[in-house]
């Protein structure tokens, strides 16, 4: 399924803001600065479509965007950065739980992980969390093209055994060259259809 007409639709910060009707719900999840909106603004073929920012920590509400009129892709806050207040952190991880906890349409968590590090432990409680909460989830590989192929296959492997997931399973992407979108599509369309 090719993903074509995609649309900002809004920002949420609460419950009673979140959308609830009956499109399918396709959420992407990771720390700041791993390329979320990267890899949205990849998919929509638009760089433009989420905010990208140099500073990590930008995406603090749920952002909803409408694809095609079939489905929502769902920007959710990034965690682990740094530099945000305690105060920010504990507002984020309650956005996050509420996204997880109220949306009953969520058919699949975009779990994104940097492909040039080991998943952190922030990535591991995530990974967990939506174990724990039995939602699908797909675990996506950004940046690849930083890496040479030959660290890539080494840090492919070593995630894969870091967080015990078969390295099959992963997909691997660069927003910067257009890799892994095809992938991608199928992962979400295999998602909403089933």
């Amino acid at each position: 399924m090719r993903l074509i007409n995609f649309k900002f639709i809004k920002s949420a910060a609460k419950p009673n803001e979140f959308i609830y009707d009956e499109l399918p719900q396709i959420a992407v999840v990771g720390r700041s600065n791993v390329g979320k909106s990267s890899l949205i603004n990849m998919l929509a073929n638009n760089k433009k479509m989420a905010k990208t920012s140099s500073t990590p920590g930008r995406t603090r509400l749920v952002n909803y965007f409408e694809i095609d009129k079939k489905l929502y892709l769902v920007d959710l806050p990034g965690y682990g950065f740094a530099l945000a207040s305690k105060e920010i952190k504990k507002k984020w991880d309650k956005v996050l739980d509420d996204y997880f906890n109220n949306t009953h349409n969520l058919k699949l968590v975009l779990m994104l992980i940097d492909s040039r590090h080991l998943p952190s432990e922030l990535d591991i409680m995530m990974l967990n969390y939506l174990i724990e909460l039995n939602i699908p989830y797909q675990i996506v590989l950004t940046k690849i093209d930083k890496l040479s192929k030959s660290q890539l296959n080494k840090n492919i492997e070593q995630i894969s055994n870091y967080i015990r997931h078969n390295k099959n399973m992963f997909v691997a992407t660069s927003a910067d060259k257009k890799i892994g979108v095809d992938k991608l599509e199928e992962v979400i369309s295999n998602a909403i259809n089933n």
